[in-house]
């Protein structure tokens, strides 16, 4: 599974995933900084990959969004504040454990919530 981190995450999980043998980049990396919601979301379905962010509310409300007009994006990885924002290591240990259960990728629309039992 490939990941694109929103600009709420740390740019530092991409390149520890990375390290890990997965694919991931990051807003920053790719010269996003500062897109909008929407613009982030399709870009993260441009390149396949489902968008790992902390903005929960916001990208729900993009999903159902999105649904209703048809337009697919390639799925939502909620990051909660339960998860330490200020060591990347841990969330990319457990983005990767995700990855391993699921390489294909999330169906289409699909938001789910990481926790540290992901799996």
């Amino acid at each position: 599974m490939k990941f694109y981190l929103d600009e709420d995450l740390d740019p530092q999980v991409a390149v520890i995933l990375r390290k890990f043998g997965h694919q991931a980049v990051s807003t920053q990396e790719v010269g996003n900084r500062g897109a909008g919601d929407e613009a982030q979301l399709l870009y993260a379905a441009e390149i396949g990959a489902p968008l790992v962010t902390r903005n929960r509310n916001d990208f729900i409300a993009l999903t159902m969004q999105f649904l209703d007009q048809g337009r697919e994006h390639a799925g939502v990885v909620i990051v909660p504040h339960s998860i330490p924002a200020d060591d990347p290591g841990i969330l990319a240990k457990l983005l990767a454990r995700l990855s391993s259960g699921g390489p294909a990728g999330l169906p289409p629309y699909a938001v789910i919530f990481l926790t540290s039992r992901s799996e």
